[in-house]
């Protein structure tokens, strides 16, 4: 495994250099407002949504996490990755409502169209799901990064504790990450984020090409998966335990929508655009940009399994239910440092740093919002507004800090690879807030008291499976019995989403049935049923040519990829 070299240091520090410089001008900016501050003043071109949109999503946790699911499980995990035509739903049915309501936070929107209770339960949900989840599997991610890298840095803390390169790592790159979304708020972010953007695809690009070269191309990858075609298939059986073609078909979209339309991780990005073309045009850019994960990421991770059964690349193993199994985890960072010759590998280094700073930063200041706006002003109304800037930003610490904590426990429970435990909570995350958001504005009959009935409902049933799960899975189940909370623990995960999805939809619908429907007022402006004709002519002068092209471009290649990749190993 090569080690790092004089070119390589100088192009992490290039960038570090780069990353400073930018946020030392943010700061000079002087942002007073919360609008400046948490939404960048509503400035941001389309061309830096659609890529702080990108950067965003694509985190540590995806390089190593996808390239992990690449080369153990195949393209299973592909159907997340090309969701692009999901953000193009944000594009064309969720952001006019966004925008025009000035909201800061989807909780915010929330109780502009039902009432404060649902932001509040919105508000706390999102808040821990983005502390024990997003935070801290992006934390744990970039340490096992390091631990491949730079194995050989270690820090003498006390004579008897010792921080290896995984903590190092983990707790640098955090702190830094930290001290510039505190300083520069999402106007650092979104500036930020468009370069690491660029910096991100060239180095996963060069990955796939250095792979592709020492393997002897796309034929012999082809060649070697298919002999594992069952295990390396888009499409898998309903017989499937893990990943059949039905469940994918009913959860992928029902988490897709939470996460691309309704969650302030992603949203927030659009609602810092200079204007609704703007915002528009950048969750379409957004959505071209997603279409090349599968490539950059996915593909990676077969590369490094096909390298692996030809016996050109030595990767980790790990035990998992008593067998030897790839450490999937590990395959991206190997590639780096096996792969890319000097100052080449220092800049992919980079990316990897880019991808976790930026999904960290995006988290710290989403986080900060949320608490800030959703929780915090609510309770002290009278708060000036540059005393709301520094609660976010002592918000954004504390979020940090308890980022930093949960890491231990992840370490113990991402055994079953990052990307698919990632899946696995946001699927019983989703599908209430999917469906509140979806019937809230569709149905204007929804009200206020069938929206809380259904998130919380929903909220309380998925956390029981996940929890029931969790104590029976594993070498050491804590429950072995009764039958049925075994068959609950060991239930598909997707078909698990999907029946969530159900049971919210159902409460939503029947609760607000057999309840008052929701005053004129309440609802003016929020539903489809009630734009008004103003509206939609804004709406309608807000997008042209440019727009449309844009997403014929984007819809058609991800048709194009489901089609290949549904046959490649034909």
């Amino acid at each position: 495994m090569g080690g790092f070299e004089a070119l390589d240091w100088i192009a992490i520090a290039a960038y570090f250099g780069v990353m400073l410089a930018i946020v030392w001008w943010v700061v000079l900016q002087k942002q007073r407002t919360p609008t400046d501050y948490f939404l960048a003043g509503r400035h941001m071109p389309w061309f830096v949504v659609g890529a702080s949109i990108f950067a965003s999503n694509i985190g540590s946790e995806h390089i190593v996490g996808l390239a992990g699911q690449g080369s153990t499980s195949g393209m299973a995990m592909a159907h997340w990755e090309m969701h692009a035509w999901i953000t193009i739903i944000l594009a064309w049915v969720f952001v006019s409502f966004y925008y025009r309501s000035k909201v800061f936070t989807m909780p915010e929107f929330l109780e502009r169209r039902f009432n404060p209770t649902s932001r509040w339960i919105l508000s706390i949900v999102s808040l821990v799901a983005y502390v024990f989840t997003k935070v801290s599997v992006t934390v744990y991610a970039g340490g096992v990064v390091f631990n491949v890298l730079l194995p050989e840095i270690h820090i003498q803390v006390t004579e008897n504790f010792v921080l290896d390169a995984f903590w190092v790592g983990a707790l640098s790159t955090v702190i830094l990450t930290g001290v510039y979304t505190v300083l520069g708020g999402l106007r650092a972010v979104v500036y930020t984020d468009t370069i690491q953007t660029a910096i991100l695809l060239i180095g996963s690009f060069f990955i796939t090409l250095f792979g592709l070269y020492k393997l002897g191309g796309w034929g012999e990858l082809q060649s070697i998966c298919r002999e594992n075609a069952a295990n390396f298939a888009l499409w898998r059986p309903n017989t499937d335990k893990t990943f059949p073609w039905l469940g994918i078909l009913i959860a992928s979209p029902i988490v897709g929508i939470w996460y691309w339309c309704t969650d302030q991780y992603i949203v927030q990005r659009t609602l810092s655009a200079k204007n609704l073309r703007n915002a528009r045009r950048g969750a379409i850019w957004g959505a071209f940009l997603k279409v090349w994960p599968v490539m950059i990421f996915i593909v990676p991770g077969l590369i490094g399994y096909a390298l692996y059964q030809k016996g050109l690349m030595t990767i980790p193993t790990k035990m998992v239910n008593g067998a030897e199994v790839l450490d999937g985890d590990r395959v991206f960072a190997v590639m780096v440092s096996s792969l890319l010759p000097a100052g080449l590998r220092g800049l992919v280094v980079g990316g990897l740093l880019a991808a976790l700073m930026s999904s960290l930063s995006s988290l710290f200041n989403s986080c900060a919002s949320l608490f800030t706006v959703d929780i915090y002003e609510k309770i002290n109304p009278k708060a000036s507004e540059r005393h709301l800037v520094t609660v976010g930003r002592l918000a954004t610490v504390v979020v940090v800090v308890m980022g930093i904590i949960w890491i231990p426990v992840m370490q113990l429970i991402s055994g079953g690879g990052l990307y698919q435990y990632l899946q696995n909570v946001q699927g019983y995350l989703a599908p209430p807030i999917t469906a509140v958001f979806l019937l809230g504005l569709f149905f204007k009959r929804i009200n206020g008291k069938g929206a809380v009935a259904g998130l919380s409902i929903g909220f309380i049933a998925g956390m029981f499976k996940l929890t029931i799960q969790a104590l029976t899975g594993g070498n050491n189940p804590v429950i072995t019995s009764p039958a049925f909370l075994v068959y609950i623990g060991e239930y598909n995960f997707l078909y698990a989403t999907g029946w969530l999805m159900l049971i919210s939809i159902i409460v939503i619908v029947g609760v607000s049935l057999l309840t008052a429907p929701p005053n004129k007022e309440q609802i003016a402006n929020l539903t489809y049923a009630t734009t008004t004709p103003e509206q939609k002519k804004e709406s309608r002068e807000s997008w042209n040519y440019v727009d449309v092209l844009g997403t014929v471009v984007v819809l058609g290649l991800v048709l194009g990829m489901y089609l290949y990749f549904s046959f490649w190993l034909n």
